[in-house]
């Protein structure tokens, strides 16, 4: 355990940054399934009501500096070549 003072309060800003990535990458995690299951299911009318939830949670994700943006980009160009690959 931390004996001084800053390395405590940076003990506890760590534990709510924790915190508070892992419910944002839930809801990004949550978002990218369901529209994978959509893709891998063959329902291109579900997937594209999905594809702009599942970006949009991936940029906020980004924005917030949960994920790297270049990271994000490639996820959303992923996602979209799978959404133009679908017959």
């Amino acid at each position: 355990m931390a004996n001084i003072k800053s390395a405590k309060k940076r003990a506890i800003q760590s534990v709510k940054r924790n915190l508070h990535n892992r419910m944002i990458m839930s809801d990004v995690k949550t978002a990218t399934r369901k529209f994978e299951e959509a893709v891998a299911a063959g329902n291109k009318d579900a997937a594209q009501e999905l594809y702009p939830i599942a970006v949009k949670k991936w940029d906020m994700a980004a924005s917030k500096k949960v994920v790297h943006k270049n990271a994000a980009n490639r996820r959303k160009s992923n996602f979209y070549a799978k959404l133009n690959g679908m017959a």
